[in-house]
Order: C-alpha cells, then structure tokens, then sequence
C-alpha cells in the first residue's frame, strides 16, 4: 500500500531535531514511505537548509520540497501539503518527533484489513532524552469510544496520525482555529461520517512533557478553548448540556496552580 508523509517546517526547528525526525521516518522504518511532503512554511535558517539538503540528495525524487515565501502557520502549511501528497494515505509526523521503527507498518495494516478513515495510536512524551520517557497519551481504541471521549478530550494524537486524503478534503482540511486546529478538524471528519480507531501502544515519541502546560494557560488560550467549544457546540458535535461540562471543568483546570496541574498530567498520562 503506497503512501505520503506530511510535514511542515519553520525556522524555529532545530536542525537535530529534524534530521533525527527524518532519520526515524526513513533510516530506520520496517516499511519506508513511498514519498515525503516537506512544507517549508516560509524562510528558515541557513543550518535547516542544509539539513534539508543532505536529504534531499540521499532521497532523491522521494523527498519533494514545497517551498513557501512566507509563514502561513501550521494548518495552512499542511493544507498546501496534503494537496501535493500524491497517494491517499497519508501519515502526520511533526519535525522535531521520533517514530517507532514500526509505526507505519503497524498502521498500513490497520487500513488493509479494517473499514478506518483515521488510525493513530498512544503517543510517549519525553523533555529532552527520547530515551527517558516521561509520561503517555493513551487513548480509546474503537470509534464509538472514540467519539465519545472526544466530547471531553482530544481523542486523536495528531503526531501519531494516518488518514485517508479523501475524508479529509471532504471535511475542508485544516481550518483556523488557533491551538485547536486538528481536534477540530476530527469533529468535522466525525460528523462527515469518517471512522476512527487507535492502536493500543505508542508509534511516536513526542518531545513535549510539561512545557505544554506553560502554553496551555494564560486569557489568550482560555478564550481561545471557549471560541473551540462554541463552534463544535454550533456545528452539533457537542449538546447544551456537554457544552456547559466542558466549559466548567476546563475553567476549573486552567485556574489551578501549575504544581497541581503536573500532577493530573502525569496520572492522565500514565
């Protein structure tokens, strides 16, 4: 089964981070993507570009470059990318994370032999050692678990992801909703019809851990939240009564004090 990687790259990606991201996608993967799609959303530093280079001479026509002259910001970026992937199923990997020298394979055959639009899987998080796990994202396994976690939480980890290109258009690709652009695009995908599923383990190592919870907070990110919830709550993904939930215990959480927000982190994520 042919497929695409998407990513997209800005001048904040450090060049390491990169090459050990491509290094996992290719050096080290049991089944090898037919093609990878590098968005390069606007100007980046002279040190990615010769990172990017180096792969591109050992890739060849496998690595097909899409150059952007300005930063549109990640939704955007993965939009103008999605529409250069040459095959339908196409995987998410972020730049600065690590896949599991099986995730595609374990994917693929996820899709070969289950009616899926979307697979994805539990997520490891670690600071700055890949070696030294910190804490996991596990999810539901089954679309009807899926979706009904989704009415609290984010149900899918966008890093993990592979999905079919088709459902994904149809659901108008990625739009702006600053912080919430990929859990938004799931509820859409969801009411179009499309069909989840999670593999019971970790596919990719994210480099993430309690700096999320430093992002996470502040009027900017709680306005934000509230605009998300709204417009799912509009769009008739979530009812009256789910609504109300979510916007009284997301208000509770972002009140709290970091020290005890770690906590619930870690035990969400064990």
């Amino acid at each position: 089964m042919n497929f695409s990687v998407l990513m997209s790259i800005y001048y904040k990606e450090k060049p390491e981070y990169f090459n050990r991201c491509m290094e996992s996608i290719w050096n080290e993967q049991s089944v090898k993507p037919n093609e990878i799609v590098l968005v390069e959303d606007g100007e980046l530093t002279q040190e990615l570009y010769e990172i990017i280079n180096i792969w591109k001479d050992k890739l060849g026509n496998n690595l097909k470059i899409i150059p952007l002259e300005k930063n549109v910001g990640l939704g955007d970026a993965l939009n103008i990318g999605l529409q250069e992937c040459s095959y339908e199923i196409v995987a998410r990997m972020d730049t600065d994370d690590i896949a599991m020298p099986d995730r595609f394979e374990k994917q693929l055959k996820v899709f070969e032999n289950n009616d899926v639009d979307i697979c994805s899987s539990w997520v490891s998080e670690f600071d700055n050692d890949e070696q030294e796990v910190i804490s996991y994202r596990k999810l539901p396994e089954n679309h009807k678990e899926i979706i009904e976690f989704a009415k609290k939480r984010n149900s899918i980890n966008h890093p993990a992801i592979m999905y079919k290109k088709s459902i994904v258009l149809r659901a108008g690709g990625y739009k702006k909703m600053m912080w919430f652009e990929d859990y938004y695009l799931w509820v859409r995908m969801t009411l179009k019809g499309a069909k989840f599923y999670n593999i019971q383990e970790p596919l990719v190592n994210m480099r993430a851990g309690y700096g999320q919870l430093e992002r996470r907070s502040g009027l900017n990110y709680i306005k934000a939240e509230m605009r998300f919830l709204n417009t799912i709550r509009k769009e008739g993904f979530l009812n009256s009564y789910e609504f109300v939930r979510n916007v009284i215990v997301r208000l509770i959480a972002r009140a709290m004090p970091k020290k005890v927000l770690k906590v619930i982190y870690k035990r969400l994520r064990s």
